[in-house]
């Protein structure tokens, strides 16, 4: 029995397929996005983190102590040496001294405000909170809080102290129905005073020149447009407003501006859109400028 074996014929064959390389390099990277929720979320510790910036500033305690040692001044020099207004020519009493001193109580919680911002200007740690806080408008949200939190703190304690002083000096109570209400308009003052401050801070963004602009409008600036420009326009001036809301008045005041003086409520209107605009401003050059 023969066996037939059957081979199979030699030639080219086909390529084999190579094999697919697998990649090697990183994976993709997918952008990080931040809403509007995380940004909200985030503001509770922006606070904390302003909160104990404000602690460790060295001014701090000092305004707060200068408030309450020109609160007790203040009204004890009245109550001792000057005793009678000199507008009314009427006897002074404990219900009228314990606020005269608030008017300086916001202008110091306006320079504090200024100092919330210039001093991290100044320190050069600005950057670096806007690197931890990207978005801007958490860190100026957070500053204002914290400020305005100083300021009502302010408040309080130079009306104790401008009603130790009244009290010390042997002025009579007086009629005290209207001191709740001028308390009150009064705290609302030195809340919103060093959120002004802090929109004034933002757009000089230098420590000295922004207390300075403050000082010197307050004290001399304002008091001399009172004597140059009409009554009408004078009155919608910010130290004029707050001369409002405390019912006080200013070395600058004649029987012309007192005529056309505002309301309280709308006194509160001008001052509040005063802090709000300057805020508004800063916060806009705080997006467009360096931070350095």
């Amino acid at each position: 029995m023969t066996s037939t074996t059957h081979s199979t014929p030699l030639g080219p064959t086909s390529p084999r397929p190579l094999p697919t390389p697998t990649p090697t390099g990183p994976p993709p990277t997918v952008p990080m996005t931040r809403d509007r929720d995380d940004d909200l979320a985030a503001v509770p510790a922006a606070v904390r983190s302003e909160w104990i910036k404000l602690r460790s500033l060295r001014s701090t305690p000092a305004i707060l102590c200068l408030t309450i040692v020109i609160g007790v001044l203040l009204s004890w020099i009245l109550a001792t040496f000057v005793k009678t207004d000199p507008n009314t020519h009427e006897v002074f009493t404990v219900g009228q001294t314990f606020i005269f001193s608030t008017w300086l109580s916001s202008v110091l919680a306006i320079v504090m405000g200024t100092l919330l911002f210039t001093s991290e200007v100044q320190h050069g740690t600005l950057a670096n909170a806007i690197t931890s806080q990207p978005a801007r408008w958490v860190i100026v949200a957070a500053k204002a809080m914290v400020g305005a939190g100083f300021g009502l703190v302010m408040g309080i304690a130079g009306m104790v102290a401008g009603f130790t002083g009244a009290v010390l000096g042997g002025l009579e109570t007086g009629n005290t129905s209207g001191m709740a209400a001028t308390a009150l308009w009064g705290l609302l003052l030195t809340t919103l005073a060093p959120v002004f401050g802090l929109g004034v801070g933002m757009i000089i963004r230098h420590s000295a020149a922004a207390a300075s602009t403050v000082l010197v409008w307050a004290l001399v600036l304002e008091n001399l447009i009172k004597s140059l420009a009409p009554p009408k326009l004078t009155r919608l001036m910010p130290f004029s407003a707050a001369n409002g809301l405390l019912g006080i008045q200013s070395a600058g005041d004649t029987p012309a501006t007192r005529a056309v003086a505002l309301s309280r409520v709308h006194d509160a209107l001008l001052f509040s859109g005063y802090s709000l605009a300057a805020i508004a401003v800063g916060t806009v050059l705080l997006y467009r400028r360096d931070t350095n």
